[in-house]
């Protein structure tokens, strides 16, 4: 009895999504508090292991450029390096902030990428539903890959950088600073690795066709590289080459995906190359000498005598 009350009071879901703004809203505002929540729940627990978190990102960069034998040394052999500082007060506070604030995007990512498949779910169909579960599942491998690629990136980079500076001149690198050109990095690295998804799922949707993708490939090479060279902190043209190549191969692999699921989709669905505006040919010609059919002649009407005057049915003549 409670249980068909507790039904019975609880709105229906429409099978098709639909819903009121007020309810796409609310179900946005949900969806972004579990995100925040979760985020927010990785970074409490960070804070604990925050130096930890901070060696290991800093440790390459330090050992790429690091003065071991301090600036004097190092500038009487040529050798360019950098120290890595905290200057202020409030600044180990801050970078306590930022270190965890940053592991809880990335290792948070599996939930705040199915809480947007969630948020877009209910506007798909069943079959699109469970293509879109695959995308989550691919996207947070996605996302955690460029992120390690960023890392990876980065000491090189910074060595690259650090060999501009003058020989008579050391070089400081405040912590603060270095986990603001992490942080850049490791978001637009995650997000830019998205794009290659999103182009598939578009793709699955029959928004956009792989041989349309194709032909795209110059205009999209172009501006692949332009966002590498505008998204990325640092500036030098290595980084820009490490964020631009993986997501040009990547491109092309989606476009190879979306042609082979266009293929499988013309396979199932014969009429799927068909405009909705063009009319199909029809076959006159029959396919054996008895596909044609005899018509009967109509059965002829009864006549009627002129002299009894036109036969009259419910009140009215035949003529009316």
């Amino acid at each position: 009895m409670l249980k068909s009350a507790r039904k019975q009071g609880k709105p229906q879901r429409d099978p098709e999504g639909r819903m009121p703004l007020a309810e796409h809203l609310r179900e946005l505002r949900n969806r972004l508090m579990k995100s925040v929540l979760a985020i927010l729940a990785v970074t409490v627990v960070a804070m604990l292991y925050y130096k930890e978190i901070a060696d290991f990102i800093t440790e390459p960069v330090r050992e790429s450029v690091g003065c071991t034998q301090g600036f004097g040394r190092a500038a009487e052999k040529g050798e360019a390096c950098a120290e890595i500082t905290v200057n202020g007060l409030i600044a180990p506070f801050t970078i306590m902030l930022k270190v965890s604030l940053t592991t809880g995007v990335v290792l948070a990512s599996p939930v705040w990428l199915y809480q947007l498949w969630a948020f877009l779910a209910p506007g798909l169909h069943s079959h699109e539903k469970k293509y879109a579960r695959a995308f989550v599942g691919a996207g947070v491998p996605l996302f955690l890959g460029g992120a390690y690629l960023s890392y990876l990136t980065l000491p090189a980079a910074a060595k690259t950088l650090i060999g501009f500076t003058p020989e008579a001149a050391g070089n400081l690198i405040p912590l603060d600073d270095f986990l603001d050109i992490v942080t850049r990095l490791v978001i637009v690295f995650g997000l830019a690795f998205e794009l290659p998804l999103l182009l598939v799922m578009l793709n699955f949707g029959g928004i956009v066709t792989g041989r349309k993708l194709l032909g795209w490939w110059r205009i999209m090479v172009v501006c692949i590289t332009l966002f590498a060279a505008v998204a990325t902190p640092t500036g030098d043209p290595l980084t820009m080459g490490a964020l631009a190549l993986p997501i040009v191969l990547l491109y092309f692999a989606a476009v190879g995906v979306c042609l082979v699921n266009d293929r499988r989709r013309r396979r199932k669905d014969p009429y799927a190359g068909l405009s909705d505006d063009e009319a199909s040919p029809l076959d006159h010609t029959p396919e054996a000498v008895g596909a044609i059919e005899p018509v009967e002649a109509p059965a002829a009407l009864p006549e009627s005598s002129s002299d009894d005057g036109p036969t009259r049915r419910n009140g009215y003549d035949d003529a009316t």
